[in-house]
């Protein structure tokens, strides 16, 4: 049987969260679907020491924990599983979740994020998961007291670097460019770290290894200097990934009007999209600021657009 909701929450996060934390305050008991990362991205990070409320800072899963429970305590229903099919064409909203639960929404609150970029080689997809990962929080311990490196020159690929300098015995820093797009603050970090080298105007062309069996091993980044042409290849165990995001609208596609990105287009200073009574938060339309309390702002805006709309609905 068909359940009915005022409003859907697709995704979690510091936006899904957030939202779920408004809506239930709105009165709109709304019904929460976590996806494939309960948490999202915050939950691959480290200590966060610029988000409010944590004046010493505190590890990214624990927050998302602290706004989730906040969420469940002012009663959002909070539920594991994905949504699978949508149709937006008319309302209530149709959602499939899992394939087989259909949920008849008034509004829908778009929360997906948005998820790591690989380099595209096929070794890549060889050693992935055997030396090659997306998560320095994640996989970093396992690459204690060896070389690795980091592919990538924002925020982000800083923030791993860092983080990697204080468990391996050397991180190689490999950036396309001869200067990098990461806040200042970060670049600093970066340059006062000792063990930390940068590989300026560097492409990675291969991920070396040796594969006996089942067991594979990375053993080296094969590089090609945009300036020499010149090809090295640095002597490391584990390669991390740090390129960017792509945001999770597949399901979308042809549903919400989206960028040439894939980030779903919303209203100037709105999170309205081009579906009156759809709305998205965090960083699924994003591809500018992705932080977590922008995050957590947008879906506080999207709850109350969602509750205004209703309202209107009446």
């Amino acid at each position: 049987m068909d359940e009915s909701v005022k409003c859907l929450i697709v995704g979690s996060g510091p936006a899904g969260y957030t939202a779920g934390i408004y809506a239930s305050r709105a009165g709109l008991a709304p019904v929460l679907i976590e996806g494939m990362t309960p948490g999202g991205q915050l939950t691959i990070t480290t200590d966060v020491e610029n988000f409010p409320g944590y004046p010493t800072g505190k590890s990214g899963p624990d927050i998302m924990l602290d706004i989730r429970e906040q969420a469940l305590r002012l009663g959002t229903d909070i539920r594991t599983g994905m949504v699978t099919e949508v149709d937006f064409s008319h309302r209530p909203f149709r959602c499939v979740v899992d394939d087989t639960h259909v949920i008849l929404a008034d509004s829908v609150i778009v929360a997906t994020g948005a998820v790591a970029r690989w380099l595209g080689l096929e070794s890549e997809k060889t050693y992935r998961g055997f030396g090659v990962s997306a998560c320095a929080t994640c996989d970093g311990n396992f690459f204690r007291g060896r070389d690795v490196a980091v592919v990538g020159g924002g925020d982000t690929a800083l923030e791993e670097a860092t983080y990697l300098a204080k468990l391996c015995r050397k991180v190689y820093l490999v950036h396309r460019r001869d200067e990098f797009r990461a806040s200042k603050a970060m670049q600093k970090r970066v340059f006062d770290t000792p063990n930390i080298e940068v590989v300026w105007n560097s492409i990675p062309t291969e991920i070396v290894g040796e594969k006996k069996g089942f067991v594979k091993a990375v053993t080296g980044l094969t590089v090609s200097n945009k300036v020499t042409g010149e090809s090295t290849t640095l002597p490391i165990d584990g390669v991390f990934v740090a390129i960017g995001h792509q945001p999770v609208t597949d399901l979308f596609k042809g549903q919400l009007e989206l960028d040439e990105q894939g980030y779903i287009r919303t209203r100037p200073d709105s999170t309205a999209t081009n579906v009156e009574g759809v709305f998205a938060a965090g960083d699924v339309q994003d591809p500018h600021f992705r932080q977590a309390i922008t995050a957590a702002a947008s879906g506080c805006k999207a709850a109350l657009e969602a509750e205004r709309f209703l309202v209107s609905q009446q």
